[in-house]
């Protein structure tokens, strides 16, 4: 898991099916510090509706993502796992 604030949202004309829907952010992961950026932005998927400058709880558990998108062969790494007060 990683903390990683909400930096912007993607728009794709076109997708992998199983990606159909779902609405991607662009995240920055932070540091240990919670403030520091680490690493480049991702794509990750939002099933909760964060906003721009979320705080927000990442996860790339591989079989979350193919149960949370009903598909075997999702190319969807990072998903939102939750919003941090």
């Amino acid at each position: 898991m990683l903390l990683a604030r909400t930096i912007g949202i993607a728009t794709a004309t076109v997708k992998h099916p199983s990606m159909e829907g779902w609405k991607l952010l662009l995240v920055q992961p932070l540091a240990a510090d919670g403030e520091s950026p680490d690493g480049d932005p991702q794509l990750a998927i939002d099933p909760f509706g964060a906003d721009r400058g979320s705080l927000v709880i990442l996860t790339s558990d591989g079989r979350h993502m193919r149960e949370l998108l009903g598909c075997d062969k999702t190319p969807v790494r990072w998903s939102v796992l939750g919003i941090s007060d």
